[in-house]
């Protein structure tokens, strides 16, 4: 018998993690695919996730035409951190005579060396990278057996690139994905999951604007994680940050508020979309509220979240500048690099535009300037 166990957070599970089971089941002759959604402590459950029970259903709907794959909730079961070593432990007692395989992605692969036990991993499994392509994961053959005494496998996987950020935010916005299984985006839209309340700020946006926004929060979340900024306050941040673009001086969701001096008209909805964050939308978070408060002008010294929606904000993928791909470059490689050369465009560009330069952005460009010099 050929087993194989392929685990992840399946928040949610989509078409391709269905497609990499069937390619896995061609390549390796498998006879069972165990399915496992990983734990995650209930305090950690906002707007941005499904809970335990809610995953396993859902990929219970995802896999129910696949005769070969099994869906379990071992891992969920544990309620704690989900160590690779002791779940394929488990599998291996329950399979002590079948030949068992681990399914990794080619990123998870990289940081193999890293898990925790990993040799006693390779005691009760033997790991098969699926590479959806462009990782060229066949490189770390030699390292892997010089340090394991072991291979992997290799299973080649085409798929698409999707990706359950990607489908999460898509959800947020009122969006159907093409790459979720009818009766899985049945269930959550029946649940009502991946949905915040804050959304209801979009009607103030017009549809193109709209548009800007879910493409900012695409680019915001996925680079959210890397610099260890929470999914949710990515995505509300950039949800709500242009809330106030439309909305009059004289409306009476404003009747309140009191702008700072002299800012110039395009820097206005900041504040504004901020007291409406705030006194419409019910968030509460000071650093989403700063992030919104700060988007278009930045300011000196931002914290991480002001510094993902600032940039995230003028590189999605619609901007076309002069120098934006080198500014996307340097997007993914170090945030704080990228804000001091966007922060410069943006002085330059008003300057030679001849449009207000307001004064909180002239201050925030020389003092990462200031700050870049010193670390050389």
């Amino acid at each position: 018998m050929r087993v194989a166990l392929f685990g992840g957070s399946f928040d949610p599970v989509h078409s391709e993690h269905v497609r990499l089971v069937r390619a896995a089941i061609a390549q390796l002759d498998l006879d069972r695919v165990i399915v496992m959604p990983s734990y995650r402590a209930p305090h950690k459950r906002d707007g941005a996730s499904a809970d335990g029970g809610e995953r396993l259903e859902m990929c219970r709907l995802a896999f129910e035409n696949e005769p070969k794959a099994e869906v379990s909730d071992f891992e969920l079961n544990e309620a704690g951190t989900s160590y690779t070593y002791l779940t394929c432990r488990h599998f291996a007692e329950r399979f002590p005579n079948a030949q068992r395989f681990f399914l990794v992605g080619a990123d998870m692969l990289e940081n193999f060396f890293e898990w925790r036990e990993p040799d006693d991993i390779l005691k009760h499994v033997t790991l098969v990278a699926c590479d959806r392509g462009g990782s060229d994961v066949s490189r770390l053959h030699e390292r892997f057996t010089a340090r394991f005494n072991a291979d992997f496998l290799e299973c080649a996987f085409c798929g698409g690139d999707v990706s359950s950020t990607d489908i999460r935010v898509a959800l947020a916005f009122g969006k159907e994905p093409s790459t979720l299984d009818k009766k899985v985006l049945q269930y959550i839209l029946g649940r009502g999951l991946y949905t915040y309340g804050a959304a209801r700020a979009l009607v103030l946006e017009k549809p193109e604007r709209r548009e800007h926004s879910y493409r900012v929060a695409l680019l915001a979340c996925r680079r959210a994680r890397s610099v260890g900024v929470p999914f949710g306050q990515a995505l509300l941040a950039a949800m709500l940050h242009d809330c106030g673009k439309y909305v009059p001086a004289d409306s009476p969701l404003l009747f309140h508020f009191s702008p700072p001096d002299d800012v110039p008209p395009p820097v206005l909805h900041q504040y504004t979309g901020a007291y409406l964050a705030e006194h419409c939308f019910g968030i509460d978070d000071e650093e989403i509220l700063s992030a919104i408060r700060y988007h278009t002008s930045g300011r000196e010294n931002m914290g991480t979240l002001e510094k993902l929606l600032f940039l995230s904000d003028l590189l999605e993928e619609s901007r076309t500048f002069d120098g934006v791909e080198e500014l996307r470059a340097l997007f993914w490689q170090d945030l704080d690099r990228c804000l001091v050369r966007a922060l410069d465009y943006q002085v330059r560009y008003l300057r030679e535009t001849k449009k207000p330069l307001y004064p909180l952005t002239l201050r925030a460009a020389e003092w990462y300037s200031a700050r870049e010099i010193k670390k050389k």
